[in-house]
Formats: C-alpha cells, sequence, structure tokens
C-alpha cells in the first residue's frame, strides 16, 4: 500500500518505518526541516533500539522516504496516518494544535479521496470532529482512530508482535483495508478489534490510565512498607503471583515520567471534568504520582544528616526509562532541580540522554561520559534509572571512588543485606534502610 505518515516522532517515525518493513511505500512528513534533513541522512532525532537499523534499510531499498511537502507528498496516497503530538495544554486537557493543522491541510490539498487515520492520543470524539472538518470541502473523505500502544525502548518490538491492534471506524470497508494492512503483524493470532471511534479513543486513554495507577498503587504500598516495617520486595511477590493482578508495572520507584502516561492522566481528569464525571481515581494517582517523585531526594537529606550544601551527589540515570533518551517528566529532572535547590553539586551520567539534559540545566551540572566518573568524591549515589549497565556494578570500586558510601536507589536494584556487608549505607523503595554491618564498618575504619 502508498501509506503517508504525517509526523516523525515516536509514533510516527516507528510507524511507518515498520509499515515499510513489510513491503508497504511509505513517506513520512514533518514540516521540520532540520529532522527531516537528518532523517534523509540516517540520522534519528530520537533513540529506540533497533529503529536506526530498520529505517536505514528501508529507506536503501525505496520504500521509506521523507518529506516536508504535505500536499506534494499525499497526492498519490489514499492512507494517511496522523501521528503528530498532543501534548498537554494549561488546562490539563490535550493540545490538539498540530492535529487540526494537519487535518485543514489534507482538506486543502488533497485532489481526491482519502482515508486519513488518527493514529495520535486525542480526546473522545475527536474523530468525528476530524471527519466534519475534512468534509467541508468539495470531497469526502473517510476516517478511522487507530490507537498505539507502544513502550518506549521496545517500540518497535511491540510494533512488529502487537497484544492487539484497535481501529475505530463505523466505515467496513475502512476496517478491511487497515486490517489487511496489519495482517503481517497479526497472523500469528493476535487480536484485531474494531469498534466505534469514540471506543477506540478511549481505549487508548483507559490503558495508560489503568497502567499509571498501578504503578501509584504499588508506589503507594511501597511507602506504607517502609512505615509499618514490611518489605516492599516480599509484599509484590505474594500479590503479583495472583493471575487476577500479575507483576506487570508493579516495580516501586520514583514514578512514572514520559510522553504519554503523565499527559494522558492529566487528560483523562480534563475530559472526566469536563462532562460531569469527575475522575477521583485519577485524580489521586496523580498525587501520588508527583509525591514519589521527591522520595529519593526526601533520603538523601536523611542520608547526609539533613545538609545538602557543599555535598556532591551522584546520579546514575536521566531518562524517565531505560533504552530511551527521554526526559520528558522524568523523575531524575524534579531530583537534580531539588538538589541543586539544596545547594549540592551534582554530576551526571546516562548512555543515552546526558544531551538533552544539558538541553535543560546547561552548566549548572558536571556531565561524565562514564557511571563510575560520576561517584569520584561523590557523598552519595543516587539510582534513577534502571538501565542494564547499573544493575550489577564494581561495588568496591564505588566505595574506593566514593567519599562516603551512600547509595539512594530509586529502583530496587541491589540487596540491601549484600549491601550492608559491602560497607554501603543503602536505601531504597519500600524497604528499611541498610547500614554497614559491624565487620564491613571496621574494614572502612581501618
Amino acid at each position: 500500500m502508498k501509506i503517508a505518515m504525517v509526523g516523525t516522532g515516536y509514533i510516527g517515525l516507528v510507524t511507518g518505518t515498520c509499515f515499510a518493513e513489510t513491503g508497504n511505500d511509505v513517506v513520512c512528513i514533518d514540516i521540520d526541516k532540520k529532522k527531516i534533513a537528518g532523517l534523509k541522512n540516517n540520522v534519528l532525532p530520537i533513540y529506540e533500539p533497533a529503529l536506526a537499523e530498520l529505517v536505514e534499510r528501508n529507506q536503501r531499498a525505496g520504500r521509506l522516504t521523507f518529506s516536508t511537502n504535505l500536499g506534494e507528498a499525499i497526492r498519490d496516497r489514499t492512507l494517511i496516518f496522523i501521528g503528530v503530538g498532543t501534548p498537554q495544554s494549561e488546562s490539563g486537557s490535550a493540545d490538539l494544535t498540530a492535529v487540526w493543522a494537519v487535518v485543514d491541510e489534507i482538506r486543502e490539498s488533497a485532489t481526491n479521496s482519502k482515508i486519513v487515520v488518527v493514529k495520535s492520543t486525542v480526546p473522545v470524539g475527536t474523530n468525528a470532529k476530524v471527519a466534519e472538518r475534512l468534509n467541508q470541502g468539495t470531497i469526502r473523505h473517510r476516517t478511522a482512530s487507530n490507537p498505539e500502544f507502544l513502550k518506549e525502548g521496545c517500540a518497535v518490538d511491540d510494533f512488529m508482535k502487537p497484544d492487539r491492534v484497535v481501529v475505530g471506524t463505523r466505515q467496513p470497508e475502512v476496517a478491511e483495508i487497515l486490517q489487511e494492512l496489519h495482517h503481517p503483524f497479526i497472523r500469528t493470532g493476535h487480536r484485531f478489534l474494531t469498534m466505534s471511534p469514540e471506543s477506540a479513543e478511549m481505549t487508548k486513554y483507559a490503558a495508560n490510565c489503568c497502567l499509571a495507577t498501578k504503578i501509584s498503587f504499588i508506589n503507594e504500598m511501597a511507602n506504607l512498607c517502609e512505615r509499618l516495617g514490611a518489605d516492599i520486595h516480599d509484599v509484590r511477590q505474594g500479590i503479583g503471583y495472583d493471575a487476577r493482578i500479575g507483576f506487570q508495572f508493579l516495580h516501586p520507584g520514583v514514578g512514572y515520567g514520559g510522553s504519554c502516561f503523565p499527559k494522558d492522566v492529566s487528560a483523562m481528569i480534563a475530559l472526566s471534568t469536563e462532562v460531569g464525571v469527575p475522575s477521583q481515581i485519577m485524580q489521586a494517582v496523580h498525587q501520588v504520582n508527583e509525591t514519589q517523585k521527591g522520595v529519593l531526594f526526601d533520603k538523601l537529606i536523611e542520608l547526609l544528616d539533613g545538609d545538602l550544601v557543599e555535598k556532591t551527589v551522584a546520579v546514575w540515570g536521566l531518562a524517565f526509562k531505560p533504552c530511551t533518551d527521554d526526559v520528558r517528566e522524568a523523575p531524575s529532572l524534579v531530583l537534580i532541580r531539588q538538589l541543586l535547590d539544596a545547594g549540592a553539586a551534582v554530576r551526571v551520567f546516562d548512555p543515552e540522554a546526558l544531551e538533552n539534559v544539558r538541553k535543560i540545566f546547561g552548566d549548572r551540572l558536571t556531565y561524565c561520559d562514564r557511571a563510575y566518573g560520576t561517584t569520584e568524591g561523590a557523598d552519595a549515589l543516587a539510582v534513577v534509572t534502571e538501565w542494564k549497565e547499573f544493575h550489577n556494578p564494581d561495588f568496591e570500586l564505588l566505595r574506593r571512588l566514593m567519599a562516603r558510601p551512600i547509595i539512594a536507589d530509586g529502583r530496587n536494584l541491589y540487596d540491601p543485606a549484600q549491601m550492608a556487608e559491602l560497607g554501603f549505607t543503602y536505601a531504597s523503595i519500600g524497604r528499611a534502610t541498610a547500614a554497614p554491618t559491624p565487620a564491613a564498618a571496621a574494614i572502612q575504619s581501618i
């Protein structure tokens, strides 16, 4: 099929490239000339595992092209996907400015009937408004909603092996075309679900809000465990093996971030308030998450005797999750701001997100090109993102490098008992703080 993908962010670039990988002729369109120029030279604006190789291969094969000219690019295309950003507005609702700009340009540029598929995350009822706006001219266009369920860091794999594909349309022939397009990804039995556009739009929000709820729930339980002397690791196992609950998204930590959960929870709160059905659960989920982002700072204050002035804190992990360079709404940003405000010197490392953080903080931080470099002379280490390379560090080297052997682990990567044996004061989420054992303390004092 000949496909146009409008938007080259996570949604558009991954979707367009994966469609090209299965033999379709895809043009990806963006108004950002610099981004498109980079993509034509296989320079990606985002880090996503396996994506660069796919972009290069499909460009070389002629199945994937890039353009800044929407009118020209869609001329011979029947299927047009809209994958532009819908950021959170000041009111908390989704800002659809980019969506409407694309819809208006399609209406004004199209010379024949198109199928316009909204892949961006949009409020319930948007697809109906898109259809109305598209069809204000003389040419009749058909529409559908096709929400994405991609996780940053494994988006390519998620697209290639989806749990389900959701399509919202009232036109059976459109559903058939989209089912044919997705056939290579669902041929092993994954579900293709057809429903109304409103149900498809709501499915996207409901899915993200449910996952965000699980994260806030386990974080609230972790905080209770600390106060009551329980261990969240044991509790998580005790509930996770219940098939009705499961383990996914039940990892205690320092809160969720990224481009989806925060804005989608806020959008759901705004939408529910607008229609007179206040979402008390989502309001609580949001508040728990905002509070949780400050937990690691509170632990560092306690571990460093209530004073961070002229203390040096190393921070491992800046992206909101591993395998991405995305720092939008990242818990690390909250921690860094708190540390700086408290008078601490901050040394940071992340395998992919250093430059994105540099754009925010400039020369207020020390940026290190290796993890151990952050810990030289540090009074404490904060682990914020669970990159795999942080799971098994050389603890003896860490102890030698650090001015004080203190670790505040926001992802529960290490075993408290082992850390005590190694001579660290170790705080994590939902577990008791571990102090160096007498033997380890004696060795440190020599």
